[in-house]
């Protein structure tokens, strides 16, 4: 039971609002060593822990390329790219969007995300948009704002499982055998085809609400 104080270290440390990544290394020092572990087991734990998650800590990289993107006009870039479209609508950019997210997808490519092209890309694309045909205001943005995001999450969840490689895949084959259930990775990839391409469907009809509820809005 007392191998379980982690857990009540990362309770409290939230409810404090205290550093979450400190919380979680004192619950991680404090749980080995009620377990039995030394310092030199710990350290190595941690140590291999990080090594072989390492690949996840090239997401920071991207942050600092960003913001030099940002700053040399990959915003303007974007809006004057969008603006030359004559045919462009909020909800057409955000259902292309949406399907090119998801086949990428699809192939285990992972392009997007909402600080890596959502804000930098798509929300300048429909705000341009939505001046030109909106009087725009602040409760209109902050709609436009949710929709992008939206539509992101959207093409990443439900579209990364049919990619028979992805994690997620993997993590759903493992326990469903574990439980005695014989699957394969491509029948979890069939299965989550059809949701995906169902969302394919069915985002256009919360955009065009949500285009109908910006002219409402006019």
């Amino acid at each position: 039971m007392i191998k379980l104080i982690g857990v009540l270290i990362i309770l409290i440390g939230s409810i404090l609002k205290l550093d979450i990544i400190a919380v979680v290394i004192l619950a991680g020092v404090i749980t080995g060593l009620v377990s039995g572990l030394n310092i030199t087991e710990l350290l190595t734990i941690l140590g291999e822990s990080f090594f072989n998650t390492r690949y996840m800590s090239i997401f920071l990289f991207t942050l600092p390329v960003l913001g030099v993107l940002e700053k040399n006009g990959l915003k303007n870039t974007a809006t004057r790219l969008i603006t030359k479209i004559k045919t462009a609508t909020t909800d057409n950019i955000l259902n292309f969007y949406t399907f090119a997210r998801i086949t990428m997808t699809m192939f285990g490519i992972r392009l997007g995300g909402h600080i890596q092209f959502v804000r930098p890309i798509l929300y300048p694309m429909l705000e341009s948009v939505a001046n030109k045909q909106h009087d725009l205001s602040q409760d209109k943005e902050d709609t436009l704002k949710a929709m992008a995001c939206a539509v992101d999450n959207y093409a990443n969840f439900f579209g990364q499982n049919v990619f028979i490689a992805n994690a997620g895949v993997l993590l759903i084959v493992g326990t469903l055998q574990e439980m005695g259930i014989p699957v394969l990775n491509v029948d979890v990839a069939k299965v989550s085809f059809y949701i995906a391409f169902s969302v394919i469907l069915l985002t256009p009809l919360q955009t065009m609400m949500v285009k109908k509820y910006l002219q409402r809005k006019d």
